[in-house]
């Protein structure tokens, strides 16, 4: 679907105003966490509601891994107050909750909206993202826990028809958020490359998104406007080609990381990537793509054309020395953990991967990621 792309610079929002008023907005649902309140955007919709140009009504009622019940108590506050458009301004969690809303709307309320078909409907949807990492807004994926067990929504009509880049956002982004988010649409961008399901287009958005990356990463640490500004679109490119390909490995081996040591997303992920490329490189015979080894070997060498290096293991290698270089904490595990860890990924996202990775490499390659600390660990 074609989306509208609205770029604020200089903390000018007239465009978006003027937006609103084409359309004829005037009651938005507006799904935020609290952290709006130091955004210069939320002064702008305040000032919106003041000269009466629109009205708000801000829904914040969900917490980080968002539950259904909230997206329930969301469509409510959507019915009750007569809104016309939802605005979705958050990282993951208020996109996700934002899709549910608009894909449950029109379905019927006595039920379940998981256990039911999701029919499109043209409920508008607009997306301020104010991470650099997920690329939420502009996926058709969104997940909800239900009764403590995660759920995975899935439909093109919930990508949001309006993006706003707002490099202002990223402005009081702690410095760790900063290295984190960055990483999670380093690893989209990078795993979608190689991605079984790839696709020219994809593979064009993952070029554009890693070069991106590389090219502004010390202007976006330096918190420069242009680097921030240039970071939500590397973002919103990798998002573009995981909608396409979905994430592969990576991302398959990092949630329990996640979970286990208190690690942010982009964190753990870029910790599996850092190991599973270089083994990769080195078992292409284990290829499962079926456009085959070859094409495996190409692609892994037009990956690294990419990152501007000359072989597929020096681009790797790349990757690995921007990780260490943002000077993050590594996991150590103890022995029961391990084998909670390889029994905890994701085999569907495993069947996106272009290399067959059983049991016994999964282990491997977690002994590989935890295996510093360990070290460590028995230093002191």
């Amino acid at each position: 679907m074609n989306e509208t792309v609205i770029e604020i610079k200089n903390n000018e929002y007239s465009v978006l105003e003027q937006l609103f008023i084409d359309r004829g907005y005037k009651n938005i649902l507006l799904v935020c966490g609290r952290s709006i309140e130091r955004l210069q955007i939320n002064k702008f919709f305040c000032d919106l509601e003041d000269k009466g140009v629109v009205r708000f009504v801000r829904f914040s009622d969900f917490q980080p891994n968002p539950k259904y019940e909230s997206v329930v108590n969301g469509i409510k506050v959507y019915k009750e107050k007569l809104c016309d458009a939802i605005l979705a301004v958050g990282g993951g969690s208020a996109m996700d909750v934002a899709k549910c809303i608009k894909l449950f709307l029109n379905m019927d309320h006595r039920q379940n909206y998981l256990k039911q078909e999701i029919v499109a409907n043209d409920i508008p949807l607009l997306a301020v993202p104010t991470t650099s990492g997920t690329g939420s807004e502009a996926t058709r994926f969104a997940v909800i826990y239900y009764d403590g067990e995660k759920q995975s929504v899935s439909d093109y009509s919930c990508i949001p028809s309006v993006v706003v880049f707002d490099p202002s956002v990223l402005s009081s982004v702690p410095d760790y958020q900063r290295k984190a988010t960055m990483l999670d649409a380093f690893c989209h961008a990078i795993e979608s490359f190689w991605s079984v399901n790839s696709t020219e287009e994809s593979k064009k958005n993952s070029k554009l998104a890693i070069k991106q990356i590389l090219e502004n990463m010390d202007s976006y640490f330096a918190n420069d406007s242009n680097g921030n500004a240039c970071m939500l679109e590397a973002s919103n490119n990798a998002g573009k080609a995981i909608n396409i390909t979905q994430t592969t490995a990576g991302h398959a081996m990092c949630y329990k990381l996640t979970s286990l040591y208190g690690l942010s997303h982009g964190h753990a992920a870029a910790l599996c990537i850092s190991k599973i490329w270089p083994y990769m490189i080195e078992n292409t015979d284990k290829c499962i793509d079926s456009r085959g080894e070859g094409y495996l070997k190409i692609m892994f060498n037009e990956l690294a054309g990419v990152f501007c290096c000359t072989n597929s293991m020096e681009a790797a290698n790349r990757f690995n020395c921007i990780v260490e270089s943002l000077n993050l904490s590594k996991p150590y595990a103890l022995p029961e953990e391990l084998e909670e860890l390889k029994n905890s990924v994701n085999m569907t996202r495993l069947k996106n991967n272009p290399i067959m990775l059983d049991a016994q490499t999964i282990e491997l390659l977690y002994r590989k990621i935890i295996e510093v600390l360990s070290e460590y660990k028995k230093q002191i």
